[in-house]
């Protein structure tokens, strides 16, 4: 990837996922264990969002999570990122498991391990992007000159140069969502979760963002989880899991779409 990508990356649709690593330590893959997810308790449960999902994803891979609407994808990322504590299963990420994790200690594993792309970029309106993305190191302990430093040097392969002091107002719709991105990684996360990171783009604009989100996520060594419903979206990771009644019902290479 050059220093300084350009405000539109080069022929995004010729590109495709960047190669997968294959890594000798498993440590770092999340691994999901007959994960079950229940909402409501007694009479007044569901039926199971998840209903005995199995699923690794290895170190530096990237997997898109594809299904219909209510098919539990939403569910299943949310409780992989320890956002939700699954009714039954485990969630393995370095030898722990997120499950069994108290209420804060899912906290600071979301803080220093995980990080996140929503649909909508969820930046703060009053902070200019520099400190948006900045803000994760923050509040990590990390004083605000050095966490500034480190998040200005995603700037620049990211196409953002020169917008670092604009506000999330003063921003189109794909560059506030590549200072999402560059938010999430700041902190160098063993995996990020996308969800839906493209669902308020138009195609031009979603490839540019999956261009820089996949291949930032690869310089770094990260994991990357993407929920979405579009299969150009899709087309950039490794591989595809579909899911359909809250159970992981093809998995998948790529489709190869963004080739």
């Amino acid at each position: 990837m050059p220093a300084a990508a350009p405000e539109r990356a080069p022929s995004p649709a010729l590109a495709g996922p960047p190669p997968a690593s294959v890594p000798a330590d498993t440590s770092r893959d999340l691994v999901a264990r007959d994960l079950v997810m229940t909402y409501g308790k007694g009479t007044s449960a569901g039926p199971p969002a998840l209903g005995g999902v199995d699923l690794t994803i290895g170190a530096g891979e990237s997997l898109a999570v594809m299904g219909p609407s209510g098919s539990g994808k939403t569910t299943l990322l949310h409780v992989l990122a320890g956002i939700l504590r699954p009714t039954g299963g485990q969630v393995l990420w370095r030898g722990r498991d997120i499950a069994r994790m108290s209420d804060r200690e899912r906290t600071v594993l979301r803080r220093k391990d995980f990080g996140f792309v929503f649909q909508q970029g969820m930046l703060l309106p009053e902070l200019p992007a520099i400190e948006n993305v900045a803000l994760p190191l923050m509040l990590d302990g990390v004083s605000r000159s050095e966490a500034t430093a480190r998040a200005a040097t995603l700037f620049p392969p990211l196409g953002l140069s020169g917008l670092e002091k604009r506000r999330p107002g003063e921003l189109s719709g794909g560059q506030a969502q590549r200072v999402a991105i560059a938010r999430a990684l700041v902190a160098r996360p063993g995996v990020v979760f996308a969800d839906e990171p493209t669902g308020a783009l138009d195609q031009t604009t979603s490839a540019e963002v999956m261009h820089h989100l996949t291949q930032l996520a690869a310089h770094t060594g990260a994991s990357l989880v993407v929920v979405t419903h579009d299969a150009n979206v899709a087309a950039w990771c490794h591989g595809v899991a579909r899911v359909r009644d809250g159970r992981i019902v093809e998995r998948a290479t790529s489709l190869g779409v963004a080739r």
